[in-house]
């Protein structure tokens, strides 16, 4: 056994040797770290399977950190640098912004499968500053940029290893020293995909292609897909290549969200028995909370997790008439929810640009005020690496028991956007927040309506997704009500951008 066997369980340990293995007959031993040349082939992919609290973390965490240590050069997504020819490469990817930022905060550095699939092209001058940044070139001399502004830029870059961070940093806005996005040319070595359970067949043949080691790290009890008839990527992986990881009792003992989670399992379990296991957890321990309404304050950043569409907007009308939200315009600090990119095939690169900063379908923004052009709206995206820009945007906010949105304004084209306040469990799927609110009775909705998934009770998988989506509390909404906001909504709460040209202009 190669793995440290103080922080590993035996399953844990026992994933990490075989993928080792795997990693050895393709030219990388994190063992000895060492490195050879990659040798032509067959692509091999593996799965790491196992629910919440199995350590599926931690072993990522550990095997990048062996990567890393052996030499491997981890791959960011928003500058790579020149290219060796001896050089071996790993990236680390989530489906989204949120999932992606998850883990950064847990020091692995991860980015978007988005931001690996098409690579920046960056203005030649900006290309050198970079390089200098990275430590593969000698200091430039550049007109645009003062020595102090230089300065600046590196004690940013040694801090967060980001090329556009550092330059933002310097004064420069991204269409400054990004001049465009192409699609990834070249294949990397090896694709470490955390919340595989969202990865579609698209995403994942688009990921073969790029990756010829490809290691999957997934949920089986999430969602799949809603395309997927109930099926996971990784649930065609068998045999060598899919590891199994079991609970981690020491790691996460006396943990009563994971213990409700672990506890749906159980087949003949009941929705009313469950309820009832909710409410002895709460009355053990505050990490679980019964609530009789929901937290309009812990809406504008959490949102209320709900199975229906007509639950989700009632609540969302609700929470903008608490927090005095007039009709016809957004106000700073209202949460939304990007719903995709409404542009022409000819504005392809438009498109990407924006994907790439973050606005892809389900992205988490937080609203910061108009822009400077009419339809321009100023944003901040939970989990970007650069969060805060101007983009144009089609904000719709949809309206009990009315088919079209209400429209407060648009661009012509752009992102468009859902509000946020309240979400479906399936679109907060890869997300997770410090409290989450649940809401019961449309859980309760889908065990009276006894539909399955994938042989397994609906009601189960929903209820799983929504509380593991809880980092430190669970709060389970038991009726259709809503608190009275303590404060106003505002912005003040959000993370600083590294300087104050970090706010983008009004070109996207």
């Amino acid at each position: 056994m190669t793995a440290p066997a103080l922080a590993f369980s035996d399953d844990q340990a026992q994933a990490h040797d075989r993928i080792a293995e795997a990693l050895r007959e393709i030219g990388v031993d994190i063992d000895d770290e060492s490195l050879s040349p990659a040798a032509e082939g067959q692509g091999r992919v593996m799965a790491v399977v196992g629910k919440a609290g199995s350590g599926k973390t931690l072993l990522l965490a550990e095997l990048v950190r062996a990567l890393q240590g052996a030499g491997v050069d981890v791959i960011s997504g928003d500058w790579e640098g020149r290219r060796r020819k001896d050089r071996r490469t790993v990236a680390v990817l989530a489906p989204t912004n949120k999932a992606a930022s998850v883990l950064r905060q847990r020091g692995v550095p991860a980015t978007t499968i988005h931001r690996i699939l098409y690579t920046p092209v960056y203005d030649p001058q900006f290309e050198k500053v970079a390089e200098w940044l990275a430590g593969q070139g000698e200091r430039p001399v550049i007109e645009a940029l003062t020595d102090a502004a230089m300065d600046r830029a590196k004690q940013v870059y040694d801090a967060t290893k980001s090329v556009p961070a550092a330059l933002a940093s310097a004064g420069l806005r991204g269409s400054d020293f990004i001049t465009g996005w192409k699609r990834r040319e070249d294949p990397l070595d090896i694709g470490l995909v955390d919340e595989s359970s969202m990865l579609d067949d698209r995403q994942f043949e688009d990921l073969s292609e790029i990756f010829p080691f490809l290691l999957l790290f997934g949920d089986p009890a999430q969602l799949a897909p809603v395309n997927q008839s109930g099926q996971m990527v990784f649930d065609k992986i068998k045999g060598r290549n899919r590891l199994d990881l079991a609970r981690i009792h020491r790691q996460d003992a006396d943990n009563p969200i994971l213990d409700l989670a672990h506890a749906l399992g159980d087949p003949d379990l009941s929705f009313e028995r469950f309820e009832r296991m909710i409410e002895d957890a709460a009355r053990r321990d505050p990490r679980v909370e019964i609530a009789p309404r929901a937290d309009s304050d812990l809406m504008a950043r959490s949102p209320v997790l709900v199975w229906r569409n007509a639950t989700r907007i009632r609540l969302i009308t609700a929470f903008r008439a608490a927090h005095g939200a007039p009709e016809d315009q957004l106000i700073p600090g209202e949460p939304l929810i990007c719903d995709g990119i409404e542009l022409p095939l000819k504005h392809r690169k438009r498109r990407i640009d924006l994907e790439a900063r973050g606005l892809i379908k389900g992205a988490p923004v937080i609203y910061l005020g108009p822009g400077s052009k009419p339809g321009f709206s100023r944003l901040h995206v939970i989990g970007a690496e650069s969060p805060r820009f101007s983009a144009a945007s089609i904000v719709k906010i949809e309206k009990p028991d009315e088919e079209e949105p209400f429209i407060p304004y648009a661009a012509r084209m752009g992102a468009a956007f859902l509000h946020g306040a309240a979400v479906t469990i399936h679109k907060a799927q890869g997300s997770q927040w410090p409290e989450v609110q649940v809401f019961a009775p449309d859980l309760y909705a889908a065990a009276r309506a006894g539909r399955t998934e994938a042989g397994q009770a609906l009601w189960k998988r929903l209820a799983y997704v929504a509380i593991t989506r809880a980092e430190e509390k669970l709060i389970w909404v038991t009726r259709y009500a809503l608190s009275r906001p303590k404060r106003p909504l505002g912005i003040d709460d959000l993370p600083a951008p590294a300087a104050a040209l970090t706010l983008e202009g009004d070109e996207a």
